[in-house]
């Protein structure tokens, strides 16, 4: 399994809103991520910055780069862009991470 990190921002205010809508989050998303190889996914918040860092686990044989084209993963992204930065068609803004350290 590969470990992947990246950023995205959080709009200032929308924590509780963030929170509560991943507490939700329609079981038919949590399956395309997992259909895709994702795994022990987490994101975190830094609410000095408003930056969520997410981690998460993907297979070697993982299909994250088809979610962009599933329609379940546009609808989030819709569901979800009036709380953090975006891009034109409602994809987060995502920064990816550079590993500098690893305990095993």
């Amino acid at each position: 399994m590969e470990t992947i990190a990246f950023r995205m921002t959080l709009k200032p205010g929308m924590k509780d809103a963030y929170r509560q809508r991943h507490d939700a989050i329609w079981p038919e998303l949590a399956a395309a991520l997992r259909e895709a190889g994702i795994r022990d996914y987490w994101i975190f918040l830094d609410e000095s910055t408003h930056h969520l860092f997410a981690v998460l686990k993907r297979t070697p044989d993982h299909a994250m780069d088809a979610l962009p084209g599933l329609p379940i993963m546009r609808r989030w992204w819709d569901h979800m862009a009036d709380l953090m930065d975006t891009e034109a068609d409602h994809a987060p803004v995502v920064v990816p991470l550079t590993p500098v350290f690893h305990l095993a």
